[in-house]
């Protein structure tokens, strides 16, 4: 499946999906265990929650993967130089 050309497989970016929202969920149904008392209505909470936010997040995770600003690269080596060399026109 190729929705974008980043830097990073489809595979890094499901398994960081799936272990961000683990520790979101976390979050999630602690917060709404905290806000309304209730264990069932946060796990309701986070359950709905985790299925979404895994899917926003791998589509968020590849659209930046695809920009390149603020990364660094190697530099690219120029292939017109070997070649000129080998043909002799150096």
């Amino acid at each position: 499946m190729i929705l974008f050309h980043g830097h990073e497989a489809h595979a890094r970016s499901v398994v960081k999906a799936i272990s961000w929202r683990i520790l979101g969920s976390i979050d999630t149904f602690l917060l709404g265990w905290l806000f309304t008392g209730s264990a069932k209505a946060a796990g309701a909470i986070a359950g709905t929650e985790v299925i979404t936010k895994i899917g926003l997040y791998y589509f968020h995770e590849r659209v930046w993967s695809s920009i390149l600003w603020g990364t660094q690269r190697p530099p690219v080596e120029d292939d017109t130089a070997q070649v000129s060399a080998e043909a002799g026109l150096l």
